[in-house]
């Protein structure tokens, strides 16, 4: 099974309740590795440009046309374990705030344990369903972008190890009100060895 580590992005405060500040400082890389364990990843058919494709078909199709109720763009993204911290981005920005550069900083610590070495893993940037579709899809590949780049530099994490999508609002958590806060997220997802 594989598994992802869901990355909350709150613009203004985090979608798990917590104030950004608790949101950061409540988490340690043991936490995500804890998670984590005991979750064996098998290669998985999920990768960038497989996403890529389904948000292309996603565009196409009429009968996704209407944000409210959308169905998610890919299942097999929701079958997947998951963890969830607060990174904050600038309002309609990719860049990092710093308070969450402590977090980007715990998951690559994460990502440097002997468990999980051997694994590569997908960077999934969701919007909400505020602005257009294809803004959003540029604002999301931007702000999984970001993240990737982050953990490759300063963090050091091997760039063969990850790739970045933008799914945009084409995998919307809470379907029934696309504008709400807990669709801005980046993802983490094993895709396996």
């Amino acid at each position: 099974m594989n598994f992802r580590v869901l990355i909350a992005a709150a613009l203004a405060g985090s979608a798990l309740g917590l104030s950004p500040a608790t949101a950061q400082t409540k988490l340690d890389s043991g936490d995500i590795v804890n998670s984590l364990q005991g979750i064996e990843a098998e290669a998985s058919t999920v990768n960038a440009a497989f996403l890529r494709q389904q948000v292309q078909a996603s565009f196409r199709d009429p009968s996704r046309a209407n944000r409210v109720n959308r169905e998610p763009l890919s299942e097999q993204l929701n079958k997947l374990a998951q963890f969830t911290v607060a990174i904050q981005f600038d309002f309609n920005s990719a860049r990092i705030r710093p308070e969450s550069y402590r977090t980007v900083g715990l998951i690559a610590d994460a990502l440097y344990h002997p468990y999980l070495q051997g694994y590569r893993f997908l960077v999934v940037g969701h919007t909400d369903g505020k602005g257009s579709r294809e803004y959003n899809l540029k604002l999301s590949q931007q702000r999984a972008d970001a993240i990737r780049d982050a953990l490759v530099n300063p963090f050091g994490i091997n760039p063969g190890r990850i790739e970045a999508v933008g799914l945009g609002e084409e995998q919307l958590l809470n379907r029934a009100n696309p504008e709400a806060a807990e669709n801005r997220r980046v993802q983490l997802i094993n895709i396996g060895r």
